[in-house]
């Protein structure tokens, strides 16, 4: 399966930290692709660069062992010799056209969007070979992994909805092999909201304490993955 059907048919995406503390990092990332968790993201601004790499070798082993997808966060050196095959960066982080000189036409790379405008930039970004791949829409909710980002609410993650359905359908619209472009909500989303996530529009969505602080990382995946079908339904 090409790592563009594999984003096709994400719908949960996973951001984790290296859980140093807690040193259980691999068996961590067994657990959650076990359970169904589609991309997990290493996120960690505490790590050195060589430290980075170390444990993306821990998560891109796991992903390959689960025929899945891994990310890392903004940093086009560290995908590249990571051999990472998904970049996700930020408004702030490296450009696209950037990002792209530097991992080529067949990285993934997606963006995190904040407001409408950038949810347009984005779709209009995807168009042609050297396009952006997916985008994030977020935080929905209040988040402590982002300190002092403004909750975006429901309505931003209609928005996406109906602008992507609106750009595929349209002459010229934003699609991934055919396909609309994938997006994601991510921010506070957990087990007892995520129906609310699926109502306004979204199929696919970013977590981290949801699965990172779960007891059993397996059974909180497939708990997400249930709900994410109930509420669809």
């Amino acid at each position: 399966m090409t790592e563009q059907a594999l984003l096709t048919d994400a719908r949960l995406y996973l951001c984790t930290d290296a859980r140093t503390a807690r040193g259980d990092f691999a068996d961590f990332v067994e657990a959650a692709y076990a359970g169904g968790v589609d991309i997990i993201q290493l996120r960690d601004k505490n790590l050195e660069a060589a430290e980075e790499l170390e444990v993306l070798e821990v998560l891109g082993a796991a992903a390959r062992r689960h025929g899945r997808l891994w990310s890392v966060n903004d940093r086009a050196d560290i995908a590249s010799l990571s051999g990472a095959p998904v970049l996700h960066i930020g408004q702030k982080d490296l450009p696209l056209a950037s990002a792209r000189k530097f991992l080529g036409n067949e990285a993934v790379i997606g963006l995190s969007t904040h407001s409408p405008a950038q949810i347009d930039a984005a779709i209009g970004a995807s168009r042609g070979p050297a396009g952006l791949d997916y985008f994030c829409v977020g935080p929905v909710w209040a988040t402590p992994t982002k300190p002092g980002r403004a909750a975006v609410g429901l309505d931003l993650v209609r928005y996406a909805a109906e602008a992507t359905r609106r750009t595929a359908a349209g002459a010229g619209g934003a699609s991934v092999d055919g396909a609309p472009l994938p997006w994601f909500a991510i921010g506070g989303i957990d087990l007892g909201n995520v129906k609310q996530v699926v109502a306004a529009g979204a199929q696919r969505i970013v977590v981290v304490r949801a699965i990172t602080e779960a007891d059993d990382p397996a059974a909180a995946a497939s708990s997400l993955l249930a709900a994410l079908d109930a509420g669809a339904s």
